[in-house]
């Protein structure tokens, strides 16, 4: 490695696509540094997917601890204390931080626990204010929750804050109407808050199959779950006990004990000093890309949610990999962004692959959709009018099935199977060729006719 600079590789954010491009560029020899201001494991594994699933299969309990009676246990009445479930969170969160260091540390990768900024091809410059240079810079500083701007938003908190909660608020309003919406909705629902979801418009999880994300929103409302659809916010006062009263237009106003904004995430480049070495920033505030994830500056990378291209932790994990084995392992990768399977651990979970049915429509033309809508199984014997939804979308012409759409009990532990066979070309008739495992919800799958 070139010895022109301090390191070989200088690393800007310790999430998973950092933490994965550090450790093994380290391993093909590189001399790495990895710079994080507030924890090492990002978004995904701190404040995101892993403590937010945990808070799923927490409140999971609510519903099982009730059919559990139809199953013949004599349950007595439980009371949730969201202190106990909230902190054994946070105990595994840092446990896993420390896992993630000692990983970093093992390849001798160097960890920096301070701010660093770009200031020109090579340079970096630390909060403390020491200056560093490196032959190549990543970085991965990845998203954070975009906050609208209204009369009294300061009130408001989002997902990052949700986790470390003083108590379960009785009454919630989220703005927003994707999956960390959905997901915090059926959370707090669980746990026993009045939630009302607020969406600007009347879509819930855009990008979702429509038959699935209606089939959601129908079991959402009928657990109780509020939807002001077309709705925008006007203003949020915050009275002298704490609450909330939220005005919106359509509608009256709503008293609340937390607002929670899920509105999306943007891309975490604000004063990281990237005009200083020329890197171009599109208008959403995305690092610009090529396919081998370099920037407008020969020198500089981005890899993950910073790119805005999937937002998903699996991939920027893929994308971290293939820059340490392009760069540093003479092995020139590139990530394959066709059929990524994803989720929304709702009440009941959703996940899909591929083309939506509108999707193909479009692209293909000639399309066939088989669905299968049943009760599980549990559901029968708990006495849940529940009811799941499975849906191939095949292409009328091959009869390759081109998506997998799914809501229903453990649909993305089952979808992640499923996506190979969408990713590796299957057609209907090889699905209708396999047996049924039987009795079991996946084997629906295979009996659609």
């Amino acid at each position: 490695m070139s010895e022109a600079y301090d390191y070989d590789l200088f690393v800007i954010g310790a999430g998973s696509g950092g933490v994965r491009a550090s450790r093994v560029s380290a391993a093909y020899g590189a001399k790495v540094a990895i710079a994080e201001e507030h924890k090492v494991g990002g978004t995904c594994v701190i404040r995101g997917c892993v403590p937010k699933k945990l808070l799923v299969f927490g409140a999971h309990f609510a519903e099982d601890l009730q059919d559990a009676r139809r199953f013949g246990w004599e349950v007595p009445d439980c009371k949730f204390d969201w202190a106990t479930l909230r902190d054994n969170v946070l105990d595994e969160v840092a446990r896993l931080e420390g896992l993630y260091t000692e990983n970093l540390e093992r390849h001798s990768v160097e960890i920096v626990k301070e701010r660093a900024t770009v200031t020109g091809p090579h340079g970096i410059t630390l909060s403390s204010g020491r200056k560093v240079t490196a032959r190549k810079i990543l970085i991965a500083t990845g998203a954070t929750p975009v906050i609208p701007e209204f009369p009294g938003a300061e009130h408001g908190i989002t997902s990052n804050e949700a986790f470390h909660l003083e108590r379960v608020p009785q009454r919630v309003v989220i703005a927003g109407g994707g999956y960390i919406a959905n997901e915090f909705a059926g959370i707090f629902h669980q746990f026993g808050s009045q939630v009302t979801v607020v969406n600007r418009s009347d879509v819930i999880l855009r990008g979702y199959d429509e038959q699935i994300r209606d089939r959601l929103l129908q079991i959402s409302l009928t657990k109780g779950i509020d939807f002001k659809f077309n709705a925008q916010f006007k203003k949020v006062e915050k009275a002298e006990d704490g609450t909330l009263r939220i005005h919106l237009t359509g509608c009256d106003p709503i008293e609340a004990d937390l607002l929670l904004f899920a509105t999306g995430r943007r891309p975490h480049t604000e004063d990281l000093g990237l005009e200083s070495a020329g890197v171009e920033i599109d208008n959403k505030g995305a690092v610009v890309v090529d396919a081998d994830n370099r920037s407008t500056c020969p020198s500089i990378y981005a890899v993950g949610d910073v790119t805005n291209r999937v937002q998903l932790t699996p991939v920027a994990i893929r994308e971290g990999q293939a820059f340490a084995d392009t760069i540093f392992g003479d092995k020139p990768t590139r990530v394959d962004y066709d059929c990524i399977p994803s989720a929304v651990f709702s009440h009941p979970p959703l996940a899909g692959v591929g083309l939506t049915e509108s999707e193909a429509r479009n692209k293909l033309g000639s399309v066939k959709t088989y669905t299968s809508d049943f009760r599980a199984m549990k559901n029968v014997l708990a006495g849940r009018n529940e009811r799941s939804l499975y849906k191939l979308v095949v292409d009328g012409e091959t009869e390759q099935v081109v998506g997998i759409h799914m809501i229903g009990p453990d649909a993305p532990e089952i979808l992640q199977a499923a996506a190979i066979a969408v990713k590796a070309g299957l057609r209907k008739e090889q699905f209708d060729a396999v047996v049924a495992l039987h009795p079991t919800m996946a084997e629906e799958l295979v009996l659609m006719r």
